[in-house]
């Protein structure tokens, strides 16, 4: 029987010839990452190991992305902690303010993820490094803790759930609406601890940036990891960016997959997640009347320069509704200035809209867009389970940049081919 991508990657890291979905593995690294909520817990548990240095000062990536800039005195502390130690260690991967970025935009911009990496991080959205070919993961503050004494760590070789797209894209649909149909489908726990690879013609034509969303999603059906294979598109974005040798790794033809679910794209539309789960999908021509308070575009999962150079040309020459708020944050600097250059930064102010530094932000709750009770709010973020924008008495709707870009000028929910 042939394996995964997912099998092989895991397989050459753990010194074997091929492994099984079940098996335990202890296997080497290429990367550990940590942010400002996650490292400061993980730095202290890295003392209590008691280790004189980290296994690799360039293979350890630390990127206060969170409550940056920092928002009130705690999480000015936390990202001490981080910078204490980065120093300490000498840790080359460290990313102050100005230089720094959501750190799953900026990780693979950096060339520092690369495609046939085993990679982890103290964040859930780790798996977003899977649209290079690689098997990244989200893990605990523990795990990251002895990642980075020891360069190891443990993994069950996980099933795989196999997702085929086919056809030509429909107008307007991205990336992000490929992976919330996948969601809506299996549910929130449908690939819970499984690798889904995602495949197929449509896949094949996708961008990197839509490819990038669809990884960072696959949490978001509880999936241990996201992954495609990489391809002409992929090698095209890691030359010049990865400065090391690099495996490309492919599923073999007769791999065991425990379901295949297959979409022809050319029939599908935008999808709205409505609240409180990102598996609450509808097509964005089935929304109905949904008054909004706020706009977010950006975060890990779109906020990248094809992100926002579609949420601009929607913009363009028109005014973000008068009873609306809306918040652009490019995912690193250097899309902030990439934007800039191309006039897309111009386009969104004049629209209305405000512009954010590089951070998580509120994605998270953190701040540079908490809710009030009551309000609601479109997202190009991840997620939107209860209070995860501000008050438990507000609602987070998901969102393509296409779609949020479109409601900005009106007010609601709003289908990108009405304006």
């Amino acid at each position: 029987m042939g394996m995964t991508i997912s099998q092989k990657i895991l397989a050459a890291h753990a010194g074997r010839e091929e492994v099984q979905a079940g098996e335990l593995l202890n296997c080497r690294l290429d990367g550990v990452l940590g942010n400002d909520i996650t490292a400061p817990v993980a730095i202290s548990e890295f003392r209590r190991l008691r280790a004189d240095r980290v296994y690799d000062p360039e293979k350890v990536m630390l990127v206060p992305d969170h409550f940056t800039p920092n928002k009130d005195i705690k999480s000015a502390e936390q990202s001490k902690i981080m910078r204490d130690f980065a120093r300490e260690y000498g840790i080359k991967n460290y990313f102050e303010i100005g230089r720094m970025g959501i750190e799953h935009c900026l990780l693979p911009e950096q060339g520092l993820v690369a495609p046939g990496d085993l990679f982890i991080g103290a964040d859930s959205h780790t798996c977003t490094y899977g649209a290079l070919g690689a098997f990244a993961t989200g893990v605990g503050s523990t795990d990251m803790a002895v990642g980075m004494a020891t360069g190891e760590a443990w993994f069950k070789v996980p099933e795989s759930l196999k997702f085929i797209y086919y056809g030509e894209m429909a107008p307007w649909v991205s990336g992000k609406d490929l992976i919330l149909q996948a969601i809506g489908d299996i549910g929130v726990d449908g690939a819970r601890y499984m690798s889904m690879e995602f495949c197929g013609e449509a896949i094949e034509k996708l961008s990197m940036d839509n490819r990038f969303t669809m990884a960072n999603m696959a949490i978001e059906a509880g999936g241990k990891n996201g992954i495609i294979a990489p391809d002409d598109i992929t090698r095209q974005y890691v030359q010049g960016r990865v400065k090391r040798d690099y495996t490309l790794y492919a599923s073999d033809a007769d791999a065991e997959y425990a379901r295949t679910l297959e979409y022809d794209v050319s029939k599908m539309e935008p999808l709205v997640a409505f609240p409180h789960l990102p598996e609450n999908t509808r097509r964005v021509s089935e929304a109905g009347e949904v008054l909004l308070d706020q706009v977010v575009i950006g975060s890990c999962t779109n906020g990248r320069l094809e992100d926002l150079t579609i949420a601009a040309g929607l913009m363009q020459g028109r005014k973000v509704h008068p009873e609306l708020r809306v918040i652009i944050i490019p995912g690193t600097s250097r899309i902030y200035l990439d934007a800039l250059r191309r006039g897309l930064i111009e386009i969104f102010v004049e629209a209305g809209a405000i512009v954010s530094t590089p951070t998580c932000g509120p994605c998270l709750g953190g701040h540079m867009g908490i809710l009030a009770k009551g309000e609601k709010a479109l997202a190009t973020t991840n997620r939107n389970f209860v209070g995860r924008m501000g008050s438990p008495e507000s609602e987070v709707y998901l969102s393509s940049p296409a779609v949020a870009a479109a409601s900005a000028i009106t007010g609601r929910i709003t289908a990108p081919w009405e304006i």
